[in-house]
């Protein structure tokens, strides 16, 4: 399939026992998980970064077993995002150092959960917190619909912060902006369109869902249609529940002729 964006297709995350079987090849140990990973995807999304900060050591570490042009978006802290701490920034910036210095990092990811609404302070936390971490890019996902507005898309644009655009079930209150960018980068990120496990109590089955061929193909096409300019498009499943996130962004790799 021609398209007008370069798209870069991974998952949030790469190690999960599920994995195994019906993904990595039985066996595998978790050791060699990302080995396994980077054969078949040039992004990631790091996603142990969101419970504790990195450090430079493990950090390092990823990197070595990366291959040259491999790219990196790292979880922001749940410190940050989550419980209001904004201290932990230089901790986070000074582990994720040796990604940074291995041109292998695309980005920061800022995720704020549902209950951060569009208010006077919140607006005030956010570009508290984009100021802190300014030395790296950085992309937001939002997750409370009263942030789908005009200005919130101008604020992120002059401060050259990306979009993320998340594809969630029809819940009222959700984000569920349409495919657009802020920066030359679009960031789409796949969780569910099951309605019934978003709120569920085992908040692990929010993302126990598989794309169909004909919704990966949809998706493809809003993105292709979409009216801002964009250079790379990143694109992370993180329906990962038995493999499940890394099969679809396979699936979406061959929709866009890249297998």
């Amino acid at each position: 399939m021609k398209t007008r964006h370069n798209y870069i297709v991974g998952t949030s995350g790469y190690s999960f026992a599920d994995w195994v079987g019906t993904f990595y090849p039985s066996g595998t140990r978790s050791a060699d998980m990302l080995a396994q990973y980077v054969r078949r995807f040039e992004a990631v999304e790091i996603n142990f970064s969101f419970y504790r900060v990195p450090t430079a050591r493990t950090m390092s570490a990823i990197v070595d077993k990366t291959p040259p042009g491999f790219r990196m978006w790292i979880k922001g802290s749940r410190q940050t995002t989550h419980e209001g701490d904004r201290g932990v920034a230089p901790a986070f910036l000074e582990g994720i150092a040796p990604v940074i210095e291995s041109a292998k990092l695309a980005g920061v990811l800022l995720q704020f959960p549902q209950r951060f609404h569009r208010t006077v302070a919140n607006r005030r936390y956010l570009g508290e917190v984009l100021a802190d971490m300014s030395a790296v890019p950085l992309a937001v996902e939002f997750r409370h619909c009263s942030w789908e507005h005009a200005s919130v898309l101008e604020g992120l644009k002059d401060r050259a912060v990306t979009l993320v655009v998340p594809d969630v079930p029809d819940v009222p209150g959700l984000f569920r902006g349409p495919p657009a960018a802020t920066t030359p980068t679009g960031y789409l990120r796949l969780h569910s369109r099951d309605a019934g496990k978003w709120h569920a109590p085992a908040g692990q089955d929010r993302y126990d869902y598989s794309y169909s061929h004909d919704e990966l193909a949809q998706i493809v096409r809003q993105w292709e249609d979409a009216d801002s300019p964009m250079d790379d498009v990143y694109v992370f499943f993180n329906n990962c529940h038995r493999g499940q996130a890394a099969q679809n962004a396979e699936a979406m790799r061959r929709i866009l002729g890249q297998i």
